[in-house]
């Protein structure tokens, strides 16, 4: 996906001209704590609240503000995951997005990016998930993804994540099957640690379920 089909058409810019007070009032109007600072099209600055609430003179206009230095941006060309991973490392609540050039194209929210998220990676998809343990030299895509394959298991999307208390690594895997039951003793004969699994629930589990809740709410 062009990162640029991410662009929200609700964020708000600020000028040179508009006083800290105006910057807090459109932060607060549309739910940011961030907003970008444009003089004619370039970026200048990304705004925070914190540094307008902290500053002496929020009548004054911005362009004497002693915070204008902070600018994380992404390029237009950039992939999704820079624009989650700025956001991530900055604690943003907009990324702007800039061209070569430094003409501002427009931000991505934080809501934009976890849609994203949720579409690319089929979470919005019924199925399981399961997460296996191992030690990275013996991760292979392939092999898990044949494991998978032979029990009649799709793949939807697969995540990593370097455990740094064990040294291992952990993969989630998203499939598109509710019932695991098989996949999972083929991992199991396959000597991989099966951590957990979510989602994996029959009619009659489920059914049981219900009706627990419901005699808890009764004796209530």
């Amino acid at each position: 996906m062009n990162i640029e089909q991410l662009i929200s058409p609700v964020v708000p810019t600020l000028e040179l001209t508009d006083t800290g007070s105006r910057a807090l009032s459109l932060m607060e109007e549309n739910n940011f704590t961030h907003l970008p600072l444009i003089e004619d099209q370039q970026y200048k600055a990304l705004i925070l609240e914190n540094d307008v609430l902290d500053w002496e003179m929020p009548e004054a206009p911005l362009s004497k503000a002693d915070f204008l230095s902070y600018r994380p941006a992404v390029f237009s060309n950039s992939h999704p995951y820079d624009a989650m991973r700025i956001a991530h490392q900055h604690n943003l609540s907009i990324v702007p997005v800039i061209d070569g050039s430094n003409n501002y194209l427009g931000a991505i929210t934080r809501s934009g990016l976890l849609t994203y998220i949720t579409e690319s990676s089929g979470l919005d998809n019924p199925g399981a998930i399961i997460v296996l343990e191992l030690e990275p030299r013996n991760y292979s895509l392939v092999e898990i993804a044949r494991i998978c394959e032979n029990e009649d298991v799709l793949i939807i999307s697969t995540q990593l994540r370097n455990n740094v208390h064990t040294g291992k690594i952990e993969v989630t895997i998203k499939t598109n099957r509710t019932d695991l039951g098989a996949v999972i003793s083929s991992f199991e004969r396959h000597d991989y640690m099966v951590k957990d699994v979510f989602g994996e629930h029959s009619n009659d589990e489920n059914m049981r379920d219900r009706y627990d809740m419901l005699m808890n709410f009764i004796n209530m």
